[in-house]
């Protein structure tokens, strides 16, 4: 993670275990010459199973509307709350 995104984490409430597990089971596309990952679907549902069920995704649900920015050198760039969809390119 950069010093940006750790500062961008921290002042959005969003804890470093969103992050990963958005790195492990997010959905990429590409956005503005980096990997944006969100939680959509088909991500929700391997976490879901990742995490036993329902009871396990309540833990995180309340996250589950945050996106990460990854650059090309594998660093996170940023993250934050999605307030409106993403357009799939």
């Amino acid at each position: 993670m950069t010093v940006h995104s750790r500062a961008r984490l921290q002042q959005r409430a969003i804890p470093p275990l969103v992050v990963d597990l958005l790195m492990q089971f997010g959905s990429a596309s590409r956005a503005n010459g980096a990997e944006r990952l969100i939680f959509d679907k088909s991500a929700i549902k391997r976490l879901l199973h990742h995490l036993g069920g329902d009871r396990g995704l309540k833990v995180v649900e309340r996250w589950l509307n945050v996106y990460a920015v990854v650059g090309d050198n594998g660093l996170v760039v940023t993250a934050a709350h999605k307030r409106e969809h993403f357009r799939r390119r």
